[in-house]
């Protein structure tokens, strides 16, 4: 078979013994297969693990007849979640999109904007002053119903629908992507009468993307959903248990990441030379950060994209202290061609790229500055894709989830909790004064110097 995501580690040789990765590739191994056997901490949440290979072409058409209803009915549809419930979609709708397509006015699906991802009242204003004049739907995303940003976006959302199409009209543009059987969102959607999808018990939402979640978002502003789900399915063989570590890409990532931590690189830059790749790293860094910064312990995620950064963040990178490494994604194959012309008096001295492709000169600036960061000290780890279109990212997806789970049961802890979520908003609710937090409410006025 052939690759889709091509693992490239030499530029990790000079920092690494010849007996470093060698020395876990039986804890990979072993990691790769808690994942499938289920023995491992967070077990509950694996149903991710043999997802893309799950999804029925019956669960794939019905994503479909909805996303064409709301299609029909709105200009825009907003689509209320945070975390894994938004940045999934996010991540590939950017991917898949021209930037300039809505300002050019070429879209031919609906805009598709997001809610609930933040606490921000401008953004809120907002997003609803611009949606005022444009018929609207909503995708609502939360296990719970009550989480509470996404909840605060849908009340602002749900009242504004209902206000202009009446309860009748704003059931049919109203979708919930909620659990099973219970929860707030759950009994609000069986009383109003929005159709419903679930969302897996069994996957947490970081690893959601390939469900209802992400899927139903991205079909709505026309992504070829079944496409990017056979790119998953082609990863999800290229990394299954039965592989052999030295031909299974999210084992050697995972492998080769946890060494390199191990001998003091504790941030992990993933960089790219694609600006549509912008969001796929915050979704990244999502799956990362979350799954593996528990217990004092963690390769710390963070993202650049050049050549832009190399203009601000390049200095540090080329220079600063030496803790860092990269893992860049590479793409060979641009969509378009755009060729540098001649001039005749050649007054930006730039003659000697005549006839060169922007891509060309983009991909020396690749090569150049992996030998340079190498040469100033950060190991590279290049990843090649072939092109930006729904199956490669749909692997791409899949290669990175794959390879969390393995690096993080290396790490020796659960890759799938993720309690310190929790302590802001312990805080919050005491300053809101929530009922049940009374306790609370008063320790942390007692904290910040308040009376009662």
């Amino acid at each position: 078979m052939k690759e889709i995501v091509k693992l490239d580690i030499s530029k990790t040789d000079g920092f690494l013994g010849d007996t470093d990765v060698v020395a876990l590739e039986q804890e990979a191994v072993r990691s790769t297969g808690l994942l499938y056997d289920g023995t491992g901490k967070g077990n509950d949440f694996l149903g991710w693990v043999r997802l893309p290979s799950s999804v029925s072409a019956e669960e794939l058409a019905r994503i479909g007849r909805t996303a064409e209803r709301l299609r029909a009915k709105a200009d825009a549809v907003i689509v209320i979640g945070i975390g894994g419930s938004y940045l999934g979609a996010k991540a590939v709708l950017e991917a898949m999109s021209n930037p300039f397509a809505a300002w050019a006015k070429k879209q031919n699906t609906p805009r598709i904007l997001f809610a609930g991802h933040t606490l921000n009242e401008d953004y809120m204003y907002e997003l609803m002053d611009a949606v005022k004049d444009l018929s609207i739907a909503a995708i609502v995303i939360s296990k719970s119903g009550t989480t509470t940003e996404p909840a605060v976006a849908f009340r602002i959302v749900r009242e504004e629908i209902e206000r202009r199409y009446g309860k009748e009209e704003a059931a049919s543009r109203i979708v919930a992507v909620t659990d099973r059987e219970k929860g707030v969102l759950k009994g609000l959607s069986d009383e109003e009468g929005y159709e419903t999808f679930v969302i897996p018990d069994d996957v947490g939402g970081r690893f959601s993307v390939l469900t209802p979640v992400g899927l139903l978002p991205l079909a709505v502003a026309g992504i070829d959903i079944a496409a990017l789900v056979e790119g998953a399915r082609a990863m999800e063989r290229a990394t299954g248990v039965d592989v052999p570590f030295a031909e299974n890409p999210a084992a050697r990532y995972a492998a080769i990441r946890n060494a390199l931590y191990r001998k003091g690189y504790k941030v992990e830059l993933l960089a790219s030379y694609e600006p549509k790749l912008q969001y796929f790293a915050e979704w990244w860094k999502q799956l990362y950060g979350e799954s593996e910064g528990k217990e004092g312990k963690g390769i710390f995620p963070a993202s650049v994209i050049f050549t832009t950064d190399l203009h601000s963040m390049g200095q540090y990178i080329q220079q600063g202290e030496r803790m860092l490494f990269e893992t860049v994604i590479s793409v060979a194959e641009s969509k378009h061609k755009v060729r540098i012309a001649p001039e005749e008096k050649d007054v930006d001295r730039l003659n000697f790229l005549a006839g060169k492709r922007v891509g060309e000169v983009n991909r020396m600036a690749e090569i150049g500055t992996i030998l340079a960061h190498v040469d100033g000290g950060v190991p590279n780890i290049r990843l090649e894709i072939p092109r930006l279109d729904e199956r490669t990212i749909g692997a791409l997806i899949y290669f990175f989830e794959k390879a969390c789970g393995i690096s993080g049961y290396l790490l020796g802890v659960n890759p799938f909790d993720q309690p310190g979520v929790e302590a802001y908003k312990k805080n919050m609710f005491a300053l809101l004064e929530k009922p049940g937090y009374e306790a609370e409410t008063c320790a942390i006025k007692k904290r910040l110097g308040e009376t009662k």
